[in-house]
């Protein structure tokens, strides 16, 4: 037990690909990719980008 090997990666991504279609998995990778945008942000103590253009306007 430990590491996943070709073929248990490809098992995966071929399960994933036939439980959410085609069609929904770019949305979800782009939902994937900014949560963890938005967690690397907050484990820094860094203010999300948004509220630092909220300040600049005020």
């Amino acid at each position: 037990m430990g590491r996943l090997g070709t073929t248990e990666i490809l098992i995966i991504l071929a399960v994933v690909l036939l439980l959410f279609g085609g069609k929904k998995i770019p949305e979800l990778m782009k939902g994937l990719g900014s949560g963890l945008k938005e967690f690397k942000n907050a484990a820094k103590g860094d203010e999300p980008a948004d509220s630092k253009k909220d300040e600049t306007k005020e």
